[in-house]
């Protein structure tokens, strides 16, 4: 049976250039870097080469701070909690404005601090299903205000915030701004010198590197208190030793990503467009969010009358990988907002299916897909006919 992966947006293969390049760093150059023999030093070089290729791939200036941490998770609790410990408890500043579709890992953050003292504003989404600049104007008060926290792009629709302008509204009122930009980084342009974020996250496990490290980027003149103590690895803003084999890693998953753009917008786009259009040729079938608006690798189609969970599972038995959600939190607000925002009927709202593409999926697969999505979708619906006759 043929097996494809659909489901790029929760994790992507480790691209086999990047596997190849931290191989000699378990068993070979395997030294702790803080060590001052010659089996530490000898990492720094490669080191050095996985920041530069990181600091080029999101635009970082050289007096920038890029962490190595284990995941945008970390990353996320990192800006919050540290702006909570240095801005909200520290002055009158105690709101974080944040939006209704951000991905677990900010929502749950936020109602943490939520129950330490902190205000939360939770902006919701316009009828095209992102944060609408004005819906920020009306909440950000430079008196009031200590993060705003708006994701790059949702990971459940593939739709793209007006960051730069989010951003920029942000940094005009002088207040701090974060993005997680998990979803952005590898699929579009993300450039730190043409939108002024403060704080940006993102996972190598997003880009075809591998599962276990990300990066938090820091813009001059911003600081937080570190979420971790115990050490002076990353000048003392991350303790722990630095995972070197997936450092490196990243840092070519990084370079090859962000080369690949173009082929991700035009080549990804084209198979996500062919699949989508073959959806979109059967009955009762609703594509949420326009295309044009989404990152190029995402779908998140309904299929009116057929269950999502059981649509997945005969996807599955014929070897195509889907989602019907978030592989972080299945049940999240996260959705229901977006649906809700977009007028998307309700029964709609509980048969979406996620399929997300990357720059190894092929034709053959998409057209595979294709077929295998349209068998599913008569024999579901004639089980469902016959139930209901």
């Amino acid at each position: 049976m043929k097996q494809v992966y659909l489901d790029n947006n929760a994790t992507t293969i480790v691209d086999p250039l990047v596997k190849q390049a931290m191989e000699p760093f378990f068993c070979q150059m395997f030294g702790n870097p803080n060590s001052l023999h010659r089996f530490g030093t000898e990492t720094h070089p490669e080191m050095a080469l996985a920041l530069d290729r990181l600091y080029s791939g999101i635009g970082a200036g050289d007096n920038d701070d890029i962490l190595i941490n284990s995941c945008a998770t970390e990353g996320n609790n990192n800006v919050l909690k540290g702006v909570y410990w240095d801005v909200i408890n520290q002055t009158g500043k105690k709101r974080i404005i944040t939006s209704q579709i951000e991905h677990p890992a900010v929502l749950h953050t936020c109602q943490f601090l939520e129950s330490k003292g902190a205000e939360v504003v939770y902006l919701p989404v316009n009828k095209d299903g992102i944060v609408d600049t004005q819906f920020l104007k009306r909440e950000l008060d430079p008196d009031k205000t200590a993060l705003v926290s708006i994701m790059w792009a949702n990971n459940e629709t593939g739709l793209i915030n007006p960051i730069k302008e989010l951003a920029e509204m942000t940094k005009e009122a002088g207040v701090l701004f974060h993005t997680d930009a998990v979803q952005a980084v590898g699929k579009v342009p993300v450039n730190v010198q043409d939108v002024p974020v403060d704080f940006l996250t993102f996972s190598a496990h997003k880009f075809h590197g591998p599962k276990g490290v990300g990066g938090l980027y820091i813009r001059e003149g911003a600081s937080l208190t570190p979420l971790l103590h115990g050490g002076e690895q990353m000048g003392g803003l991350r303790a722990g030793t630095v995972n070197v084999a997936f450092m490196v890693a990243m840092g070519l998953a990084m370079e090859r990503a962000t080369e690949a753009l173009d082929y991700e917008d035009k080549e990804v786009r084209r198979l996500r467009d062919k699949l989508e259009d073959a959806m979109l040729s059967l009955p009762d079938v609703d594509i949420i969010g326009k295309r044009e608006l989404r990152t190029p690798n995402t779908i998140l189609a309904s299929f009116k009358g057929i269950e999502g969970e059981a649509f997945l599972w005969d996807l599955n038995n014929k070897g195509v990988a889907a989602s019907t959600g978030s592989a972080c939190s299945s049940e999240d607000l996260q959705a229901d907002a977006t649906f809700q925002a977009m007028d998307v009927d309700a029964d709609l709202a509980h048969t979406g299916v996620r399929f997300s593409l990357s720059r190894f999926t092929t034709e053959e697969e998409i057209d595979y897909s294709i077929d295998v999505v349209k068998d599913t979708v008569a024999r579901l619906r004639e089980i469902s006919s016959t139930y209901s006759g």
